[in-house]
């Protein structure tokens, strides 16, 4: 590919500079994609773009997704420097960690902005030129704790259900126009959130739960991204897939439960 080929398909993925988002960002650019990492921190995203090392391939704009006046101009930039856009993939996302009594408004409005209004705003400014290269495909990165209710996400569990229903709208009238949109919805992921939240007890009592007995990696969840963008996922459209190790499927999961028979 040569950096006038504008016949290679281009992703934009928003909270691009770590986690889940590098992770797909690799994903994209092994095979073949160019990428646009949108990030709030610009001190990371310049970094990851230094590890990234492929500036022909790979631009980083530092932007606000819940911001409208940040989106549109950054999501412009991409289609100046690429030509087109074939795939989004709104992962970027904050989460307040806080008992519901104490949880203010503030808190929840910020929470709300980022993980539900940040993929209608990026939609609205992809699509477009989706549109103009022949169609696309839209992964919102939602969350198990929007399957199943869990003590201290009030604003994140709420915001991450609202935007699969968002999947589901964006994807009846989008598919029409040859945009298909799907979810996935991450079981506990080894990222550096987790790591900062999760003491030693939550992630023993996850391995109890979890069928699998471990957290996913931000590889793994990438892989799943990647194959909903892909020709292989072409009839799938509206759809929230769980990518939990079988978390969401276990119900209350007592590990008692599933301790084999003693014989």
């Amino acid at each position: 590919m040569t950096s006038t080929d504008t016949a290679a398909p281009v992703a934009v993925v928003t909270g691009g500079a770590r986690g889940i988002g590098l992770a797909s960002a690799r994903w994209f650019l092994d095979h073949g994609h160019r990428v646009a990492l949108l990030d709030i921190d610009g001190e990371t995203l310049a970094q990851t773009a230094q590890d990234l090392d492929d500036a022909r391939r790979v631009l980083a704009i530092v932007c606000d997704v819940a911001l409208p006046a940040q989106v549109r101009p950054a999501i412009e930039r991409v289609a100046a420097r690429f030509g087109r856009i074939d795939a989004l993939i709104n992962n970027a996302g904050i989460a307040v960690f806080k008992p519901l009594l104490e949880t203010t408004y503030e808190e929840w409005a910020r929470v709300l902005a980022v993980n539900l209004d940040g993929p209608f705003v990026c939609t609205l400014a992809c699509a477009p030129h989706m549109l103009k290269a022949g169609g696309g495909s839209v992964v919102n990165i939602a969350s198990i704790s929007g399957l199943r209710a869990s003590t201290l996400r009030v604003a994140y569990g709420t915001s991450k259900a609202a935007l699969m229903q968002l999947t589901k709208q964006q994807a009846v009238e989008l598919g029409n126009l040859g945009i298909r949109v799907n979810a996935i919805a991450p079981g506990p992921v080894d990222t550096a959130m987790a790591k900062a939240v999760h003491t030693p007890a939550i992630r023993a009592s996850y391995h109890d739960t979890i069928p699998l007995a471990r957290y996913g990696t931000p590889e793994e969840i990438a892989a799943a991204i990647g194959f909903l963008c892909s020709p292989q996922a072409a009839y799938i459209n509206g759809q929230v897939l769980a990518v939990d190790g079988g978390f969401e499927a276990t119900g209350i999961g007592l590990p008692a439960l599933r301790q084999p028979a003693a014989g």
